[in-house]
């Protein structure tokens, strides 16, 4: 049908939130080696217009709110040629010990800057 996947679009919501960490001054690869683990335990995405094969997406990601054990992100993604608003999501991560079990948020995490949304 020549149009992206919808399922596709969470794994970019994914590396949109991996960017997001590293922006904020600490890799998901730091968070693994202290046993700290973010999986995703709720996630939601409307789409508003399809996107075609060879278009350049932004993706922008934000962090809306952190708990003691969860955080919750929005996105945006946006056709960059005519700025065309493709889909919006949402999604909430859990923190988990390397058993899957739950746990706290380090401080580490908590303290971090929060990535905010692109000016509209």
């Amino acid at each position: 049908m020549s149009v992206l996947h919808h399922a596709n679009y969470f794994v970019y919501f994914e590396e949109a939130r991996t960017e997001c960490l590293r922006q904020s001054g600490l890799s998901y690869r730091e968070l693994e080696e202290r046993g700290v683990y973010l999986v995703v335990a709720r996630a939601e995405c409307t789409y508003r217009a399809p996107a075609r094969y060879d278009d350049v997406l932004l993706i922008h990601a934000s962090v809306e709110r952190v708990t003691a054990a969860r955080i919750d992100h929005s996105y945006r993604v946006v056709r960059e040629a005519d700025g065309v608003l493709v889909a919006e999501a949402k999604t909430t991560l859990a923190c988990v010990d390397g058993k899957g079990g739950p746990q706290p948020l380090p401080e580490c995490v908590r303290q971090l800057p929060l990535c905010s949304p692109p000016e509209r």
